[in-house]
């Protein structure tokens, strides 16, 4: 069977460590006799210096018409005057709301060689595995009016957090489904005390919590959350909420991986593909590190794909439905853990440091020996 994805490796480390991720991916399909066709698209950064735009409509219809989307980062200081109009991260934002990508997932799990990697005490950081389920295209990264001008008293600016139940019901039903096929336990992130955005998304959690009896549902503030993700993060097995309490709470939970360059993403939609008969059921999604582009150490050979790899992992188990090629993804991350193989980001002073194409190389060379069954399925 053969896969489409679009590949927009963005600005800073991003080329650095998709380029990576291809080679795996590339030897993934070797061993299980796959064929993906990538399809390399500028954005970012690098497309506003090349057409003034962050991602133009050619490349949203790519991703588009593909299976996949394999995104790396966007931004740098060299776009960050806050006076531009077009910003690098306009194109994300412009892949989520057409591609109608609503929920973001995002595992963290913490692998046992990084207990001493994260600056919280490891034993609090003892069988922690979590997905975090983000709502994506709602809130204040996308509500009307967004605007900024002046007054006779200086600037004035406003941003709109609105949500529909449409919007909050399929985001928490998402979430409540993870949590069936995981520990049966959903932590509803809101700001109910406050808002009338989360009194609204903490009432429909309540009532659909009886469409899921097997689920036990707990709610929780914002601020608790994110006092409680470090204080007992073992406790937490999925944990949704809306987009700005998601992206702010996500790479605090980074923290706990012991870098950002350990936590990969999922972006996923409604949007079903055709599958093999009798398989599991594929969706189209974008994948993509969260550590974003890191432009301090871009072009040095020092970023962390392992993120990515993870990324490629959910890749092909929601979009490809190829569990046991994620599986093998995910196993050859942790037997390169427990070989002491480091970045610099997560590296202690016994670990055997290594760089972003070094750790591409062994990445590969640990996939060829693995153990699991070669024989192509399709």
């Amino acid at each position: 069977m053969e896969y489409k994805i679009a590949v927009l490796a963005g600005d800073g480390i991003g080329p650095e460590v998709i380029a990576q991720g291809l080679r795996l991916l590339e030897a993934v399909g070797a061993r299980y006799g796959h064929h993906f066709h990538c399809q390399a698209a500028t954005v970012g950064g690098a497309a506003i210096d090349l057409t003034g735009r962050a991602i133009d409509p050619a490349t949203l219809e790519l991703c588009a018409s593909g299976d996949a989307v394999l995104f790396g980062a966007v931004g740098g200081p060299k776009w960050d005057d806050p006076k531009a109009r077009v910003r690098p991260e306009d194109a994300i934002l412009a892949l989520r709301k057409e591609l109608k990508l609503y929920a973001n997932l995002r595992p963290v799990k913490v692998h046992a060689p990084l207990l001493d990697a994260s600056p919280i005490k490891a034993e609090r950081l003892k069988g922690v595995d979590m997905v975090v389920v983000r709502e994506l295209t709602g809130g204040l990264y996308f509500g009307k009016p967004k605007k900024r001008w002046q007054t006779s008293r200086g600037w004035r600016a406003v941003d709109t957090l609105a949500y529909s139940q449409p919007e909050v019901d399929r985001i928490l039903r998402v979430g409540f489904r993870l949590a069936q096929g995981r520990r049966k336990k959903l932590t509803s992130v809101d700001k109910a005390n406050i808002l009338e955005t989360g009194r609204l998304w903490r009432q429909r959690a309540q009532e659909l919590a009886a469409e899921f009896p097997d689920v036990a549902l707990e709610h929780m503030l914002v601020d608790t959350a994110a006092m409680q993700l470090i204080r007992e993060p073992a406790r937490f097995d999925v944990v949704v909420t809306e987009n700005t309490f998601g992206d702010i709470l996500t790479d605090e939970v980074a923290v706990l991986a012991g870098s950002m360059g350990m936590l990969p993403s999922a972006s996923l939609g409604a949007r079903s593909l055709p599958g093999v008969e009798g398989g599991p059921k594929r969706l189209f999604g974008l994948y993509e590190p969260i550590h974003g582009s890191a432009p301090d150490i871009a072009g040095q050979n020092k970023a962390n794909p392992l993120a990515t790899f993870l990324s490629l992992a959910l890749l092909l188990r929601y979009s490809c439905g190829l569990e046991v090629e994620s599986a093998v993804v995910e196993g050859v991350v942790e037997e390169l853990l427990r070989a002491g193989y480091r970045t610099g980001d997560i590296a202690a002073p016994d670990s055997r440091v290594v760089g972003t194409r070094e750790m591409g190389d062994l990445a590969v060379r640990a996939l060829k020996a693995s153990p699991s069954p070669v024989t192509p399925r399709d």
